[in-house]
Parts: structure tokens; C-alpha cells; sequence
């Protein structure tokens, strides 16, 4: 069964008419019925505000005494995505974890390049954590280059001497954007939706007019000192051509001492967790994923009671 549905998934991602590369107005659109073909389940009721005057989409499970937030940050190459097509991953880790979700609406490239995107997601953690009074119950998550947004959140954090998370959860986080990986070359006959090309292209609409070294740690965190960084839970699928991103990011946080868990899984693409009610490898992730959060925002809790 495990076999047919990674089919299914890869045949879905094949067949899709969203390239990740292509023009972002006519894409966009393309990318948010991927994400939101499926209707979220019926418990998970969703609003809009905003946080630190960033535009967010809060959701939370009814029924459900939250142990905390998840903040969230969507993929889609810095130019595509948003805060609303990203809530059924969100909702779902948030479900196992059992946390409530604040998903950024960061603002795109190429319209607003770097730095804006880090800006925001700053600005809403700061305003996240005086709403919620400490940040030991807080989680920050992000997928793909939403990944690469939540570790350049983390070493703000670091640097500006905020309160940090009790955890992160990173899902094919794209942390290297020179595109030096090898996998770029050794995975790019199972990838089934995303190509070097294309990944190039969106970085250039990131770091458009800006003069920023695509190698530079405020954009490549994986050139980044993590020293101080929060427990770290990096997944990825062994059939992407961003694995290496995850791979290296790992081995940097184990070299800069911080707690990280590197859990690859064999055969599933990008960002897998999203097809979780057809893939069981995605649901299996998500339960771990779930477990590596209690455990940490328990300890957190731990700490912040004899601090």
C-alpha cells in the first residue's frame, strides 16, 4: 500500500500544472488549489488578523485546550504561497502536537525582496510573544523556503536577545541558496515537481536589486554560526532535490551544539506531510513530529518554572 500511494502522490505532483519556476502571477493562483483542494476538517476553524501589523491567519481545533502555538511559515520559493494555503499542513502538525496556529502572510518577492519576509515573520514573533506573555509555549514550523524563514527567525531571535522558542520544526527547509547541494544533481530524476532551474529563478526574485550573496548566512543558513539556536526537528524525502539542504543543516546544528533530529524518509518528495490523509509515511511524520514538540514544550515548561 505504502508503494502505490507514493505513486499516486508523485503522479499528482507530475501531472500538476503548477511549476515552481514559472511566472509568479499566473502561478500563484495554480499553487494555492494545489494546497487547498482538500476542504480543512471540520473541527479546524480559521480567522484573519494580524500580529505586529503583519497579516496573519490564526486556526485553532475545536474542542481542543491548545498547549501552545504553533507559528507558522508557508513555502512556495519566497514569491508564491500563503498563510491560508499553508493552514492544512499547519492545522495538522498543530493536531498532532496539540497547538493552536498563527500562519504568516509574509509579504512576496519579487514584489518585496529580501529583507521583507524576514521583517515580517520578526515582527510577528515579537508581537506573538507579548500576546502570549513567554515563549516557552511557543513553536515555530515552516516548510521549504518557509523553512529557511523560520531559521532566519531563530537567529534573530538569537541575536536580538528575544525570548526563544521551545522548538522548531523545519519540513525540506531550503537553506542553501547558491544551489550548491549534490543532490540538486543526484535527485533530479525522482524529484517530481521542483527543479534547480526553478529554485534558481525564485531565488533571483528574492534577492532582486538587493546586492546580497545568495552564500550569505541572512539568506543561506546553512553558512550560518546556530550556536544558541532551539531544539531542531528537520524532515525531508529522499526523492527531492532539497534533500541536501536538510542533510547539511543538520550536520551545521550538530557541529554548532544545538539538539537536532534529522528523520528522512525514503521515496516521498517535498514537503510530503502535506498529502498526509493519502500517504501514510506523511501521517507517520506528522505523529513524530507531534511527539518531538510535546517533548520539548514540556521541558521548556520545566525551565521556565525554575527560572
Amino acid at each position: 500500500m505504502g508503494e502505490e500511494q507514493r505513486e499516486v502522490v508523485h503522479r499528482l505532483l507530475r501531472d500538476a500544472d503548477f511549476d515552481l519556476g514559472g511566472d509568479v502571477l499566473a502561478q500563484r493562483p495554480r499553487l494555492e488549489r494545489l494546497l487547498t483542494a482538500h476542504p480543512l476538517p471540520e473541527d479546524v476553524r480559521t480567522s484573519t488578523g494580524e500580529l505586529g501589523g503583519v497579516p496573519v491567519v490564526f486556526a485553532e481545533l475545536v474542542g481542543t485546550r491548545a498547549l501552545g502555538t504553533l507559528l507558522h511559515l508557508h513555502g512556495g520559493g519566497f514569491a508564491l504561497g500563503s498563510a491560508g494555503g499553508s493552514i492544512g499542513l499547519a492545522s495538522s502538525l498543530a493536531r498532532s502536537a496539540g497547538l493552536d496556529v498563527v500562519a504568516v502572510e509574509y509579504r512576496l518577492a519579487p514584489e518585496n525582496p529580501y529583507p521583507a519576509a524576514v521583517e515580517d515573520v520578526v515582527a510577528a514573533y515579537r508581537a506573538l510573544l507579548d500576546r502570549e506573555g513567554s515563549a516557552a509555549n511557543v513553536v515555530v514550523s515552516g516548510e521549504s523556503a518557509g523553512g529557511n524563514l523560520a531559521l532566519e527567525l531563530l537567529l534573530a531571535v538569537r541575536d536580538e536577545g528575544l525570548a526563544r522558542p521551545a522548538a522548531a520544526v523545519l519540513f525540506s527547509p531550503m537553506t542553501d541558496l547558491t544551489v550548491s547541494g549534490e543532490s540538486f544533481r543526484t535527485k533530479a530524476a525522482v524529484d517530481p515537481n521542483i527543479t534547480a532551474a526553478a529554485i534558481r529563478t525564485r531565488i533571483a526574485d528574492y534577492l532582486d536589486g538587493t546586492g546580497v550573496d545568495p552564500a550569505d548566512p541572512g539568506v543561506s543558513p546553512v553558512f550560518a554560526d546556530l550556536t544558541g539556536l532551539p531544539p531542531l526537528l528537520v524532515q525531508a524525502g529522499s526523492s527531492e532535490v532539497l534533500l541536501d539542504d536538510a542533510t547539511r543543516l543538520a550536520v551545521r546544528a550538530a557541529a554548532d551544539d544545538v539538539p537536532v533530529v534529522l528523520d528522512v524518509v525514503p521515496g516521498v518528495p517535498h514537503v510530503f506531510q502535506a498529502f498526509a490523509a493519502v500517504l501514510e509515511e506523511g501521517a507517520e511524520a506528522l505523529h513524530r513530529a507531534g511527539r518531538f514538540v510535546r517533548g520539548h514544550l514540556a521541558a521548556a515548561a520545566v525551565d521556565s518554572v525554575e527560572v
